[in-house]
């Protein structure tokens, strides 16, 4: 018998397909999405009881195609004329690669009018599938908001004009960084929240995963694409060793690192040195093998600090940023010593971007630390710790403050 949670990964799956081909046979992204998700639901609760059907992507098909021409006769007269002709046009005899149309729904859910919030829920909606609840909940926030942006956005997209195809070739790279940036904070927001009570939230990871394999199916040449699929494998391999038993962060110097998923890092770092070797470095290849480097040291003694910081130093240079202005001062102290490494931190924190950021305040404390200055290394971990809403970091912080009191 089939499973709710059978169910549920089978429609997501085929979410995007009965998406693009529903906006290709009836036009109208934000009324055939909607009728997307009304045939999305009604399988999630028909099929675990009655069974998949044997074609269930043509049942999808079909369901969201009679909900969309049940939208179209609640329209104006005028509106019911102008668009039933086109519903009776003929589907085109030689339609677009599916992989094509699969590249384009992303590109479009990430178009440059919406803002990242809007693009973050529509892709996770449009292209990933998850209900309007299922994306609430995994960002902690009122279903309604959910609701409100993915609906904004369906509307600045139409407000701009934008349609159901690839954009000009002199605009993809730029709009495929888009998606990539996207798929990037789905990824880190699953990783570290940025709020509330669990440290990770899995079900983001492994849809920003899921997500990013698919993109690199379509893109196999592109090695950001690539190195940013490295680079959440990397990463979440350690995602085992992040808690303690208690939910307590457990920082990467502390990590059993017999926990971390060796499977995911071989993966990873196959992946990027392949791609290194093979096509211009970006961003996010260079954060993939920093990543790789952390992964491949058995011990954190044994972790080579200087490959590191040569790679941040690269990074710096390509796409700098204040976090990455932040790890390259842990990496300096590591190579150069905590001095070293304060003094540049007193000068990154002129950005105003860090400028009272709690990770400043962190990185602060462990510097001081390692220099022999607990009680101002107490002062910076506690004000750290009121600067986050993640409660894992919370605790971590103010169990090292409390630590340096004593």
């Amino acid at each position: 018998m089939v499973t709710p949670t059978d169910v549920g990964q089978l429609v997501r799956e085929l979410a995007p397909q009965v998406l693009v081909a529903v906006v290709r046979r009836h036009g109208g992204f934000d009324a055939s999405e909607d009728a997307v998700q009304e045939a999305l639901l009604a399988a999630a609760m028909q099929w675990p009881a009655e069974g998949v059907p044997d074609n269930p992507k043509g049942w999808l098909i079909t369901t969201a195609s009679r909900r969309r021409i049940e939208m179209w006769r609640s329209e104006s007269a005028r509106r019911r004329r102008e668009e039933n002709v086109f519903a009776l046009t003929p589907a085109p005899s030689d339609p677009a690669p599916a992989v094509d149309d699969s590249l384009t729904l992303l590109l479009l859910c990430c178009h440059p009018a919406l803002t990242p919030p809007s693009q973050v829920a529509l892709t996770l909606r449009a292209v990933g599938g998850l209900t309007t609840g299922e994306i609430a909940r995994a960002f902690l926030v009122p279903e309604s908001t959910v609701a409100q942006r993915i609906s904004r956005a369906k509307q600045r997209i139409k407000a701009a004009g934008a349609e159901f195809r690839m954009p000009p070739p002199a605009e993809q790279p730029e709009r495929i960084a888009a998606v990539l940036h996207v798929l990037y904070l789905i990824f880190n927001e699953g990783y570290t929240a940025s709020s509330g009570a669990e440290l990770n939230r899995v079900d983001l990871t492994a849809e920003a995963i899921r997500l990013t394999r698919r993109l690199r199916a379509m893109l196999p040449a592109d090695g950001e694409v690539a190195g940013l699929l490295a680079l959440m494998l990397l990463t979440d391999a350690r995602r085992a060793a992040r808690t303690a038993p208690d939910g307590s962060l457990v920082p990467l110097p502390e990590q059993d690192r017999r926990e971390w998923d060796a499977a995911a890092i071989a993966e990873g770092t196959a992946l990027i040195s392949e791609t290194l070797a093979s096509a211009p470095i970006g961003p996010y290849q260079l954060q993939a093998a920093i990543a790789a480097v952390h992964d491949e040291a058995a011990r954190a003694e044994d972790t080579d600090w200087p490959q590191i910081l040569a790679l941040y130093n690269h990074l710096q240079v390509l796409a700098p940023g204040p976090m990455v202005t932040l790890n390259r001062v842990v990496a300096v102290s590591e190579v150069r010593g905590p001095l070293a490494a304060l003094e540049q931190l007193t000068a990154a924190a002129a950005d105003p971007a860090l400028a009272g950021h709690h990770r400043l305040h962190a990185v602060r404390a462990h510097l001081l630390e390692a220099a022999g200055d607990r009680d101002a290394a107490a002062v910076e971990f506690r004000l750290a710790a009121r600067g986050t809403l993640s409660a894992p970091e919370q605790r971590y912080l103010e169990a090292q403050a409390a630590r340096l009191a004593h």
